[in-house]
């Protein structure tokens, strides 16, 4: 069971570097009056989230700069930004390096129990595998959200607005 865990994850972040990789670096910072955040928010915040959710349970070393947080975290904003934030490249290079991470996994640290349970509202984890299996379908919320944004950016873009 672990191990299709992971080839599933491995599947997810592969359509999600083939999508990003397709859109315009132009599009990454248009932020539509429907959507809280813009595309390179949600890519950073997917990159930022699964570093973070690993490091919960597997003994992987952290793959994102710290810098991250203040950019990319649960609560923040481009809107909120008093700094460059990463590029389209270095997002997509740290997604990669993630992509090359869990390819090293073994399933038998999925089966884990965590050291103490971990609560987010109303959800409890107790194993590994069960953050590991919320972080990716907390990166396929993300991916669908980039996937409506991209959509209503080109619309708009069309009809010029």
């Amino acid at each position: 069971m672990s191990q299709s865990m992971i080839r599933t994850a491995i599947s997810v972040r592969q359509l999600v570097l083939k999508q990003i990789q397709s859109i315009p670096e132009d599009l990454f910072d248009k932020q539509s009056p429907q959507f809280a955040n813009t595309i390179r928010w949600n890519v950073g915040h997917i990159a930022f989230c699964l570093d973070y959710f690993l490091s919960l349970g597997l003994p992987l070393p952290s793959s994102v700069p710290d810098s991250y947080a203040s950019f990319f975290h649960t609560g923040t904003k481009p809107a909120d930004w008093t700094a460059a934030p990463p590029s389209k490249e270095e997002l997509v290079k740290y997604l990669s390096t993630q992509l090359a991470s869990l390819s090293e996994l073994s399933p038998d640290l999925l089966e884990k129990n965590l050291e103490s349970p971990i609560e987010m509202g109303p959800l409890r984890f107790e194993t590994v595998g069960e953050v590991f299996n919320f972080a990716f379908i907390h990166e396929t919320m993300h991916f669908s959200t980039i996937a409506c944004l991209l959509k209503v950016l080109q619309y708009e873009r069309e009809e010029g607005k």
